[in-house]
């Protein structure tokens, strides 16, 4: 390697570590201001205090329920993935494997809800699980209960798509070698499929689980107890209804 080459690497690094600290350091701040009080957040003070325990223990003893906001938000992002995971790939499977006449009508009509916004969709929603609370085997997805927050995630335009094209890349010859040992089609989609795409249900799992964690119009329209907030709205609650604690 000559030294030209040498200078231009070494500056790719610098270049490079200087955005990795660019990227960690709104991490950094974070965690040194747990352990500070607010006097010394607004100052910008990047010194580590010694006040986490007692920010810790204000935290969790106001009225906002943090940690049952936690646990909510935890059940209602893990369901919905371990849902979605099953239901989108059911889907997106079956689209791509099995033949029939309507199979690519139906997928575009799919595809075409993407192109509606979820704020055109919220009345009609509401208005829909307002009347599930009448009807008793749907009081469980009705409103104000966390069925309804998970429901309208198990199956979505995008992770179907996603499994869709995914399964593209499944080799067909492992099914008809299944088909001839006697394996049924359910026992090719657990026991041969799902371990072979194990990188895509990876992808999806990641993608799904933070999308549900993150949710927040939604679960706002629909959980309106305390006790069934998520931490989004939670956190939302913390900057509206009470003046900025930093620390």
């Amino acid at each position: 390697m000559n030294k030209k080459s040498k200078i231009i690497n070494f500056i790719k690094y610098v270049f490079l570590i200087i955005l990795s600290f660019i990227s960690v350091f709104p991490f950094i701040w974070m965690v040194i201001a747990t352990t500070n009080k607010s006097v010394e957040i607004t100052k910008g003070t990047l010194i580590p205090g010694t006040y986490f325990f007692e920010n810790l223990k204000n935290l969790l003893a106001s009225d906002l329920q943090y940690m049952t906001a936690f646990k909510n938000s935890l059940k209602i992002a893990a369901v919905t993935t371990v849902l979605a995971m099953l239901i989108s790939s059911l889907a997106g499977y079956a689209f791509e494997v099995y033949k029939t006449k309507t199979k690519d009508k139906i997928f575009k009509f799919i595809l075409l809800s993407m192109m509606v916004p979820f704020a055109a969709l919220m009345v009609p929603l509401f208005r829909m699980f307002s009347k599930f609370s009448n009807v008793v085997p749907l009081k469980g997805i009705s409103l104000n209960t966390h069925g309804s927050v998970i429901i309208i995630s198990v199956a979505t335009a995008f992770l179907i798509f996603f499994f869709r094209q995914n399964t593209k890349s499944f080799p067909k010859d492992l099914m008809e070698a299944a088909r001839i040992d006697g394996l049924g089609e359910f026992g090719i989609f657990f026991k041969i499929y799902i371990p072979t795409m194990k990188s895509t249900y990876a992808a999806a799992t990641i993608v799904t689980f933070m999308a549900s964690w993150n949710s927040y119009l939604w679960p706002l329209i629909a959980l309106q107890s305390p006790e069934k907030r998520t931490l989004p709205l939670v956190i939302s609650a913390l900057g509206s209804s009470y003046s900025p604690d930093y620390g």
